[in-house]
């Protein structure tokens, strides 16, 4: 899914990938992001706990706000953009909470850019590299992901029922995991 962010002038690529083999996680995103230009970033999650295209959406206009606004957490977009993402002040908590695992799994991709081709151009790259064609479905909430997400995030039956009042159970999901990523923001 592909997105302008207008506030900053960058466009968002957010999609998964179904069934891949990780391998060694850190030697699997710097070769992923070896040829990256200056203006571009990726960053790779366990799909696992992604709440939707909307929570990794918001996850990055909040890191691209924080830069714009010199109140990041850490040197590079990608990794402000995991920080929002599991709702995390420390890198090695949202890296263990929502980075990918040395294992055979489904990831969620976010590719940052200038330019919809650079984007184009990079996700082709990722794409190659995994061995694998997009998948969306993987960023969904599914019966298996809906526990997991609650336990990871914290929301609490009390809270699931406050906003079930006028979404369903996936939809409130989104917006209290979209809450915590916001929240993020006035704990700098």
């Amino acid at each position: 899914m592909l997105k302008y962010i207008e506030e900053t002038g960058k466009h968002v690529e957010i999609t998964g990938f179904r069934n891949v083999n990780i391998g060694e996680a850190e030697e699997f995103m710097e070769a992923a992001r070896r040829k990256l230009p200056k203006t571009a970033w990726v960053q790779f999650f366990d799909a696992k706990l992604v709440a939707t295209w909307q929570h990794l959406y918001f996850a990055v206009l909040n890191a691209l706000l924080a830069f714009k606004n010199e109140r990041n957490i850490s040197k590079s977009v990608a990794m402000e953009t995991m920080l929002y993402a599991s709702a995390q002040r420390q890198i090695r908590k949202a890296i263990c909470l929502m980075g990918v695992k040395c294992t055979v799994g489904d990831i969620a991709v976010v590719i940052i850019g200038e330019s919809t081709k650079s984007i184009a151009t990079l996700l082709s790259s990722v794409s190659k590299y995994v061995g694998k064609e997009t998948d969306d479905a993987v960023l969904e909430i599914s019966q298996e992901k809906e526990e997991g997400i609650r336990e990871a995030f914290g929301i609490t039956d009390a809270e699931l029922e406050a906003v079930l009042e006028k979404d369903s159970v996936k939809e409130a999901l989104v917006d209290l995991i979209i809450e915590r990523v916001a929240l993020l923001s006035t704990q700098l």
